[in-house]
C-alpha cells in the first residue's frame, strides 16, 4: 500500500503529463500566423512575363515590370504593349531568370500539403497553407484568400494539370493576404479568362493564356512554353512584411516592388519617361494623370515646342 507522500508524487506526475500532452496538442494547431516560407523568386522576381518558347502579344498590353524569354528569343506584339522594364530576348539575363524559375518551381512543388483542393474554387474562402491538387483545378467566380491578419502569410496552390479562370471571375484577397505571397505552381498549362482578375505569381511548367481584358497583379512565369498576352494589365506585387514586436505588437515594414530598368516610352509625339524625372523640353502649359500601367504614379506634362525664327 503506498503512503501520503508517494500518492502525492504519483498525482504530479499525471498533471506534468497532462500538461505536456496539451502543450504537444496545442503546438500541432495551425497558428494565426503561418509559418511557410515565401517561395524565392530570384532575378524571375524581377520579371512580369517570363516565357520559354515565345511571349506574344495583341493589343496595348501594360508590364509593370520586365519581359523575357530563353531558350527562344521570339517576343512579338511589342509594341502595342509596353513593358515598364528591360526586354529580354534569349539573353544571359533571360537565362539567369529561367534558372531561377526552375529552382523556384521545384520549391513549390516540393512543399508538404496542408490539405487537399479538387475542381471548382468558385465560393471558397482559405486561409494561409500549401493545397494541394491531384488534378486539373479552377476558378468560375470569387475566391477569396484570408490573410488572417498576417502580411506575412503564404498561399501555395500545387495544381497537378491544368489552371483554369472562367470569364469575369476574380481572387480577392483580404485581411492582410497578398499577392506577392500567392504561388501557383501549374504542372501543365495556365488559362486566365476574359476579363478575369487574377492575384499572385504563376509558375508554370508548359504554357500560359491571358485572354483579352485579364488583369493580373503578380506574375505570369512559363518555364517551356509561350506565353500569350491580349490587352492585358500586369502590376507588379509589392510586399509589406510583418515581424512581432517586443510587445507582441507586428510592425510592419514595406517593401518595394523589384526594381526594373527606367525606359522612355514614345509614342504620337508623346513621351512617358519612367526615370524620376521627364528632360525638360521647354515650358509647361499643363499637366495630366496618366494611367500608363507602368510602376508608380506619373504625370505627362505637355510642353511647347520652343520658339524658332525663321530664317
Amino acid at each position: 500500500m503506498r503512503g501520503p507522500r508517494e500518492r502525492r508524487r504519483t498525482a504530479a506526475g499525471a498533471a506534468i503529463g497532462a500538461a505536456a500532452l496539451l502543450a504537444v496538442a496545442v503546438a500541432g494547431q495551425s497558428p494565426a500566423y503561418a509559418a511557410d516560407a515565401p517561395v524565392g523568386l530570384g532575378t524571375a522576381a524581377a520579371y512580369s512575363v517570363l516565357g520559354g518558347t515565345t511571349v506574344t502579344n495583341t493589343g496595348p498590353t501594360t508590364l509593370g515590370g520586365e519581359l523575357g524569354v530563353n531558350p527562344g528569343s521570339a517576343i512579338t506584339g511589342f509594341r502595342p504593349g509596353i513593358a515598364a522594364g528591360a526586354i529580354h530576348r534569349g539573353d544571359a539575363q533571360a537565362l539567369q531568370a529561367q534558372s531561377d524559375l526552375t529552382t523556384a518551381y521545384n520549391d513549390a512543388a516540393g512543399r508538404a500539403a496542408t490539405a487537399s483542393v479538387a475542381g471548382d474554387l468558385v465560393g471558397k474562402t482559405l486561409t494561409p497553407g500549401v493545397y494541394k491538387s491531384s488534378g486539373p483545378l479552377a476558378v468560375s467566380g470569387a475566391l477569396t484568400l484570408n490573410g488572417q491578419g498576417n502580411p506575412n502569410s503564404v498561399f501555395i496552390f500545387q495544381v497537378a494539370s491544368t489552371l483554369t479562370t472562367a470569364s469575369a471571375s476574380h481572387i480577392v484577397l483580404t485581411n492582410s493576404a497578398q499577392a506577392c505571397n500567392v504561388y501557383w505552381q501549374v504542372a501543365s498549362s495556365a488559362t486566365l479568362g476574359t476579363a478575369s482578375t487574377f492575384k499572385g505569381n504563376i509558375l508554370a511548367l508548359t504554357s500560359i493564356t491571358a485572354t483579352t481584358g485579364t488583369t493580373v497583379q503578380g506574375r505570369a512565369l512559363a518555364r517551356n512554353g509561350q506565353v500569350s498576352l491580349d490587352t492585358n494589365v500586369f502590376t507588379m506585387p509589392g510586399c509589406v512584411t510583418a515581424s512581432a514586436s517586443a510587445a507582441g505588437a507586428a510592425a510592419t515594414t514595406a517593401t518595394a516592388p523589384p526594381a526594373v530598368t527606367p525606359r522612355t516610352v514614345s509614342g504620337r509625339g508623346l513621351n512617358i519617361d519612367t526615370a524620376a524625372e521627364a528632360p525638360n523640353a521647354g515650358p509647361a502649359i499643363g499637366t495630366a494623370a496618366v494611367a500608363t500601367g507602368l510602376i508608380g504614379a506619373w504625370m505627362l506634362t505637355r510642353r511647347k515646342r520652343p520658339f524658332q525664327r525663321n530664317k
